[in-house]
Parts: C-alpha cells; structure tokens; sequence
C-alpha cells in the first residue's frame, strides 16, 4: 500500500513524446487530476517530427535522467520505443506497442493505456450488441491497442484493414487465440456484417478534413467510434451521427487512458471526472467552432 501522504508531498514531471501535439489535452487533464488531488504536475510537450532511433533514444535518456516520473508517447512512435525501453509490461510487450512510459529506480519501463482506456469507453457499446463483429481501420500504434480491447471484451471477430496489408497482418498474429480475426483489402470489405467500426488512423485528424470511411457505408444499425479528438466532431463521428448510428467521441478513449497513465505515473488514482472537465474546458477553448456535432 502506497505512503499517500509521502506521495502528495511530491512534484510529478511527466510528458508527452509526439508529433504534432500543440492541441494536446493531455497537460490540462493532468495538471488538473494532480491539483484536484492536492499534489503537483507539470505536464510537458516534447514536440520532435521526424526522429530517428537515435534521437528517440536520446530524448528517452534525457526523461530517464532529468527526474521525470514518466511520459506518454503518441504518433508516431508508439512502436518505434518500443525497442528503447528496458522493460515492457505485458500486454504492451504482446502488441508491441506503448503510450506510457513509467521511469522506476532509473529504469524506462512501458506500458499501453490505450488498450486499457479504449477497453473502458467501448464497453457499453460492445454488450449492447452482444459483441458482434467489429471493423477496425488502421492497424498502426493506437490501432493495435485497439484490436486487443475488442479481443478482451471478447467480440465475435475482428476484421483488420490497413492500407499496409502486411501491418494488419502482423496486428492478427498477435492478437490472443480464439477469435475470427481477418485481415481484408478495403474498407467495405470490413463493414460487412460489422456492428461497429473504429477509426484507428489519424484520418480526421485537424487540419485533415477526411474520413476513413465512406459515408455510403454508414446506418442507424452500426456503432462507430473515433480514435481522433482533434477536432472532437470529425468528419466521420458527423457523418455517422447524420445516418443515426451510435457515436463514440475520442474524448471517452482520451480521458480514461489518461487516467490510466497518470495512476502508472503517480501512484495516485485521479478523478476521471476531473480529467474530463478539464478536457472539455481545453476543447472548447481551442476549437469553439468547430466541434459542433
């Protein structure tokens, strides 16, 4: 059992490792879970495009050294880190994947909340239609977290598309036995018979206005959820609301895989409450035009 009073005596340093991440959430949502808990964060953006593994591995030195309690990774080096770390968890070690990285005795040690986040905010919408078939689109970082919650919530089949046919391969190799896990050549081909499909892609993702799914493909019978919260109303999310399905924002698969991490980085459990009024206040400040749904 953690000393809680030892813990709120403390600073926490964490970040975020990506690129582009100006309109990142993640700094509000943390800095505000510590201060409703009464202990302190600094939460910072790492913007670096286009690093190689030499520079990942250095900037993973700099959080190993410079008193971080850890970071999170985003796009696009969720699977890039993962060969830099000196340890895995074992579900992030399983997907080959990591959205956080936990610093303990000097060692960088990585862990996928995306997987457990995602797992938290799909649930409802997985036992509502009696885990039926779902399509995933894009089988990248986020994508591969993705694939292991539909897999833990034990849906009927998983059918993987991903303009990389190998990457969606490999995705269906390693996911756990005992599913119908396909791998197909085009997004039709995924949504047929699917209950549901994700957005696993950046596709949507501001300044990007496209969509990874055709609006043809769209009804009232289908469940559709989006990775991308940026802006929070993609060009998807409104399409699918327009035809009636049922809509997952990215900002559910946000909050609670911050919570998660925060937990990993702390010790302390944050209210997901707070992380998620601290979202909203984030989103409404940067895009009060555009996420109208």
């Amino acid at each position: 059992m953690p000393d809680l009073s030892a813990l709120k005596a403390r600073k926490f340093l964490t970040g975020l490792i990506g690129a582009p991440i100006a309109h990142s959430a993640s700094p509000a949502m943390h800095e505000h879970a510590a201060a409703t808990l009464g202990v302190r964060c600094h939460y910072q953006l790492i913007e670096v495009a286009g690093a190689d593994r030499a520079g990942l591995a250095t900037l993973l030195e700099g959080v190993r050294r410079l008193g971080f309690a850890g970071v999170n990774v985003t796009y696009p080096y969720k699977e890039a880190v993962v060969e830099l770390l000196d340890e895995l968890a074992p579900k992030a070690k399983a997907m080959g994947a990591v959205n956080t990285v936990v610093v303990r005795d000097g060692r960088l040690i990585g862990h996928n909340t995306d997987t457990t986040g995602f797992e938290r905010a799909v649930a409802p919408l997985v036992s509502e239609t009696k885990r039926g078939v779902v399509a995933l689109v894009g089988a990248g970082g986020v994508g591969k977290a993705i694939a292991f919650a539909l897999a833990n919530l034990g849906v009927a089949g998983l059918r993987i598309y991903d303009t990389e046919r190998a990457r969606a391969e490999k995705l269906a190799s390693l996911l756990p036995a005992g599913r119908a896990y396909t791998v197909v050549d085009s997004v039709e081909a995924a949504l047929q018979g699917a209950v549901g499909v994700v957005n696993g892609t950046p596709i949507g993702m501001l300044p990007n206005r496209g969509t990874p799914v055709p609006d043809q493909l769209l009804h009232s019978d289908l469940w559709v959820a989006d990775a991308v919260y940026s802006p929070l109303w993609t060009p998807l999310l409104k399409a699918a609301k327009a035809k009636g399905a049922r809509v997952l924002l990215g900002r559910e698969l946000a909050i609670y895989q911050a919570a998660d991490a925060f937990e990993l980085f702390t010790g302390l459990a944050p209210s997901t409450e707070a992380m998620g009024a601290a979202f909203d206040n984030h989103m409404a400040e940067r895009y009060p035009a555009v996420d109208a749904a």
